[in-house]
């Protein structure tokens, strides 16, 4: 056992030597470009790009529209309940309790709409999210490819998880992701 150990330690002695010349040889250029890594800002490039900027127009302009029927719905319920308090001491008891009824009703229904709208928009934010990340991705995949990029990191946000803290604007291959992009997405 102990000469195992022996004849071990002299076969990987001259395994780290060697190993050690042969990165001594290599110059430092070559050994940096071995490993290159770069950032990417997905969310600029939805902003920034043209299908990215086309689908947020698109979003924003179905939540504006869903909005304004909301709001319309909400004004309408405003001036009933308005009505209803003017005129109710017109009603008998029964007659009340009918109007306010149907008011609760209404109300309730509104309410319920008002949900399925955010649960609606949160589904199609999350579609369109990941769909977009699937392009991101396929277009941060070929300029990594192209440049040599071994890894590439989502550099965040301030609105979302800052994920780097620093580095270097050569590594920030965010620009060369919506060009990409912008290129495989332009119908």
């Amino acid at each position: 056992m102990h000469m195992m150990g022996i004849l071990l330690g002299r076969v990987t002695l001259p395994l780290v030597a060697t190993a050690m010349l042969l990165l001594t040889s290599v110059p430092a250029a070559q050994a940096a470009e071995a490993f290159k890594m770069g950032v990417v800002d997905p969310q600029a490039v939805l902003e920034k790009s043209r299908a990215g900027k086309k689908a947020l127009d698109g979003f924003k302009e179905y939540v504006a529209t869903r909005q304004k029927l909301l709001s319309g719905d909400e004004e309408e319920l405003r001036n009933q309940e308005k009505t209803l308090k003017e005129q109710m001491a017109k009603w008998s008891d029964t007659e009340k309790k009918e109007k306010e009824t149907q008011f609760r009703a209404k109300v309730q229904d509104f309410q319920k709409r008002a949900q399925e709208f955010n649960q609606e928009l949160q589904g199609k934010q999350k579609e369109l999210l990941d769909d977009y990340m699937k392009r991101i991705s396929s277009a941060t995949k070929t300029v990594a490819e192209k440049g040599g990029f071994a890894l590439v990191v989502d550099k965040g946000s301030e609105q979302v998880v800052k994920i780097v803290i620093y580095h270097k604007d050569t590594i920030d291959l965010t620009d060369q992701v919506i060009k990409e992009f912008d290129r495989v997405n332009t119908k």
